[in-house]
């Protein structure tokens, strides 16, 4: 955490300034990314990158921005069994932590995420040929899954 204080002179307050939770869509091909603001209050995309470049682009966020923890979806099927791009999810992780070791990675379930996604893309009134960006799609996955993640964490 790092303290900050308000510019107002009339109320000298102290705030604490957390550090950002980033989530990860692996895919095999492309990669969504979402992440908290600072306070970890609210979830937004961040980028779709592709897999190949997932690491590079990661280690230069790091490098900007204040990054408490990364929660990376556990790609598992409805019958909860891991899916064939478990195996790949889990190479990064072993990757991560080797060389990331002061960020720490966990699983969070990312069942029906691309579901809720495209739910998400036909209630906000997208078209169509928006809707098929599956770059777009991988980004509001990443979004759900942190989503659900904060709600399952509440900060205190």
């Amino acid at each position: 955490m790092h303290g900050c204080f308000s510019t107002d002179n009339k109320h000298r307050v102290r705030l604490n300034i957390v550090a950002r939770i980033l989530s990860i869509d692996y895919g095999k091909k492309r990669t969504g990314l979402a992440v908290t603001d600072p306070l970890q209050i609210i979830a937004g995309g961040l980028a779709t990158v592709p897999t190949s470049a997932l690491y590079d682009y990661l280690c230069d966020y790091v490098s900007h921005e204040p990054v408490e923890r990364i929660v990376i979806g556990r790609p598992v099927q409805p019958n909860g069994e891991p899916s064939e791009n478990m195996a790949r999810v889990q190479q990064f992780v072993n990757r991560w932590r080797k060389a990331m070791s002061g960020i720490p990675i966990e699983y969070y379930d990312e069942r029906f995420t691309s579901v809720l996604a495209h739910r998400a893309m036909i209630d906000g009134g997208l078209r169509r040929k928006a809707r098929r960006d599956k770059a777009l799609v991988d980004e509001i996955s990443a979004t759900i899954i942190l989503q659900d993640y904060m709600r399952g964490h509440p900060r205190v």
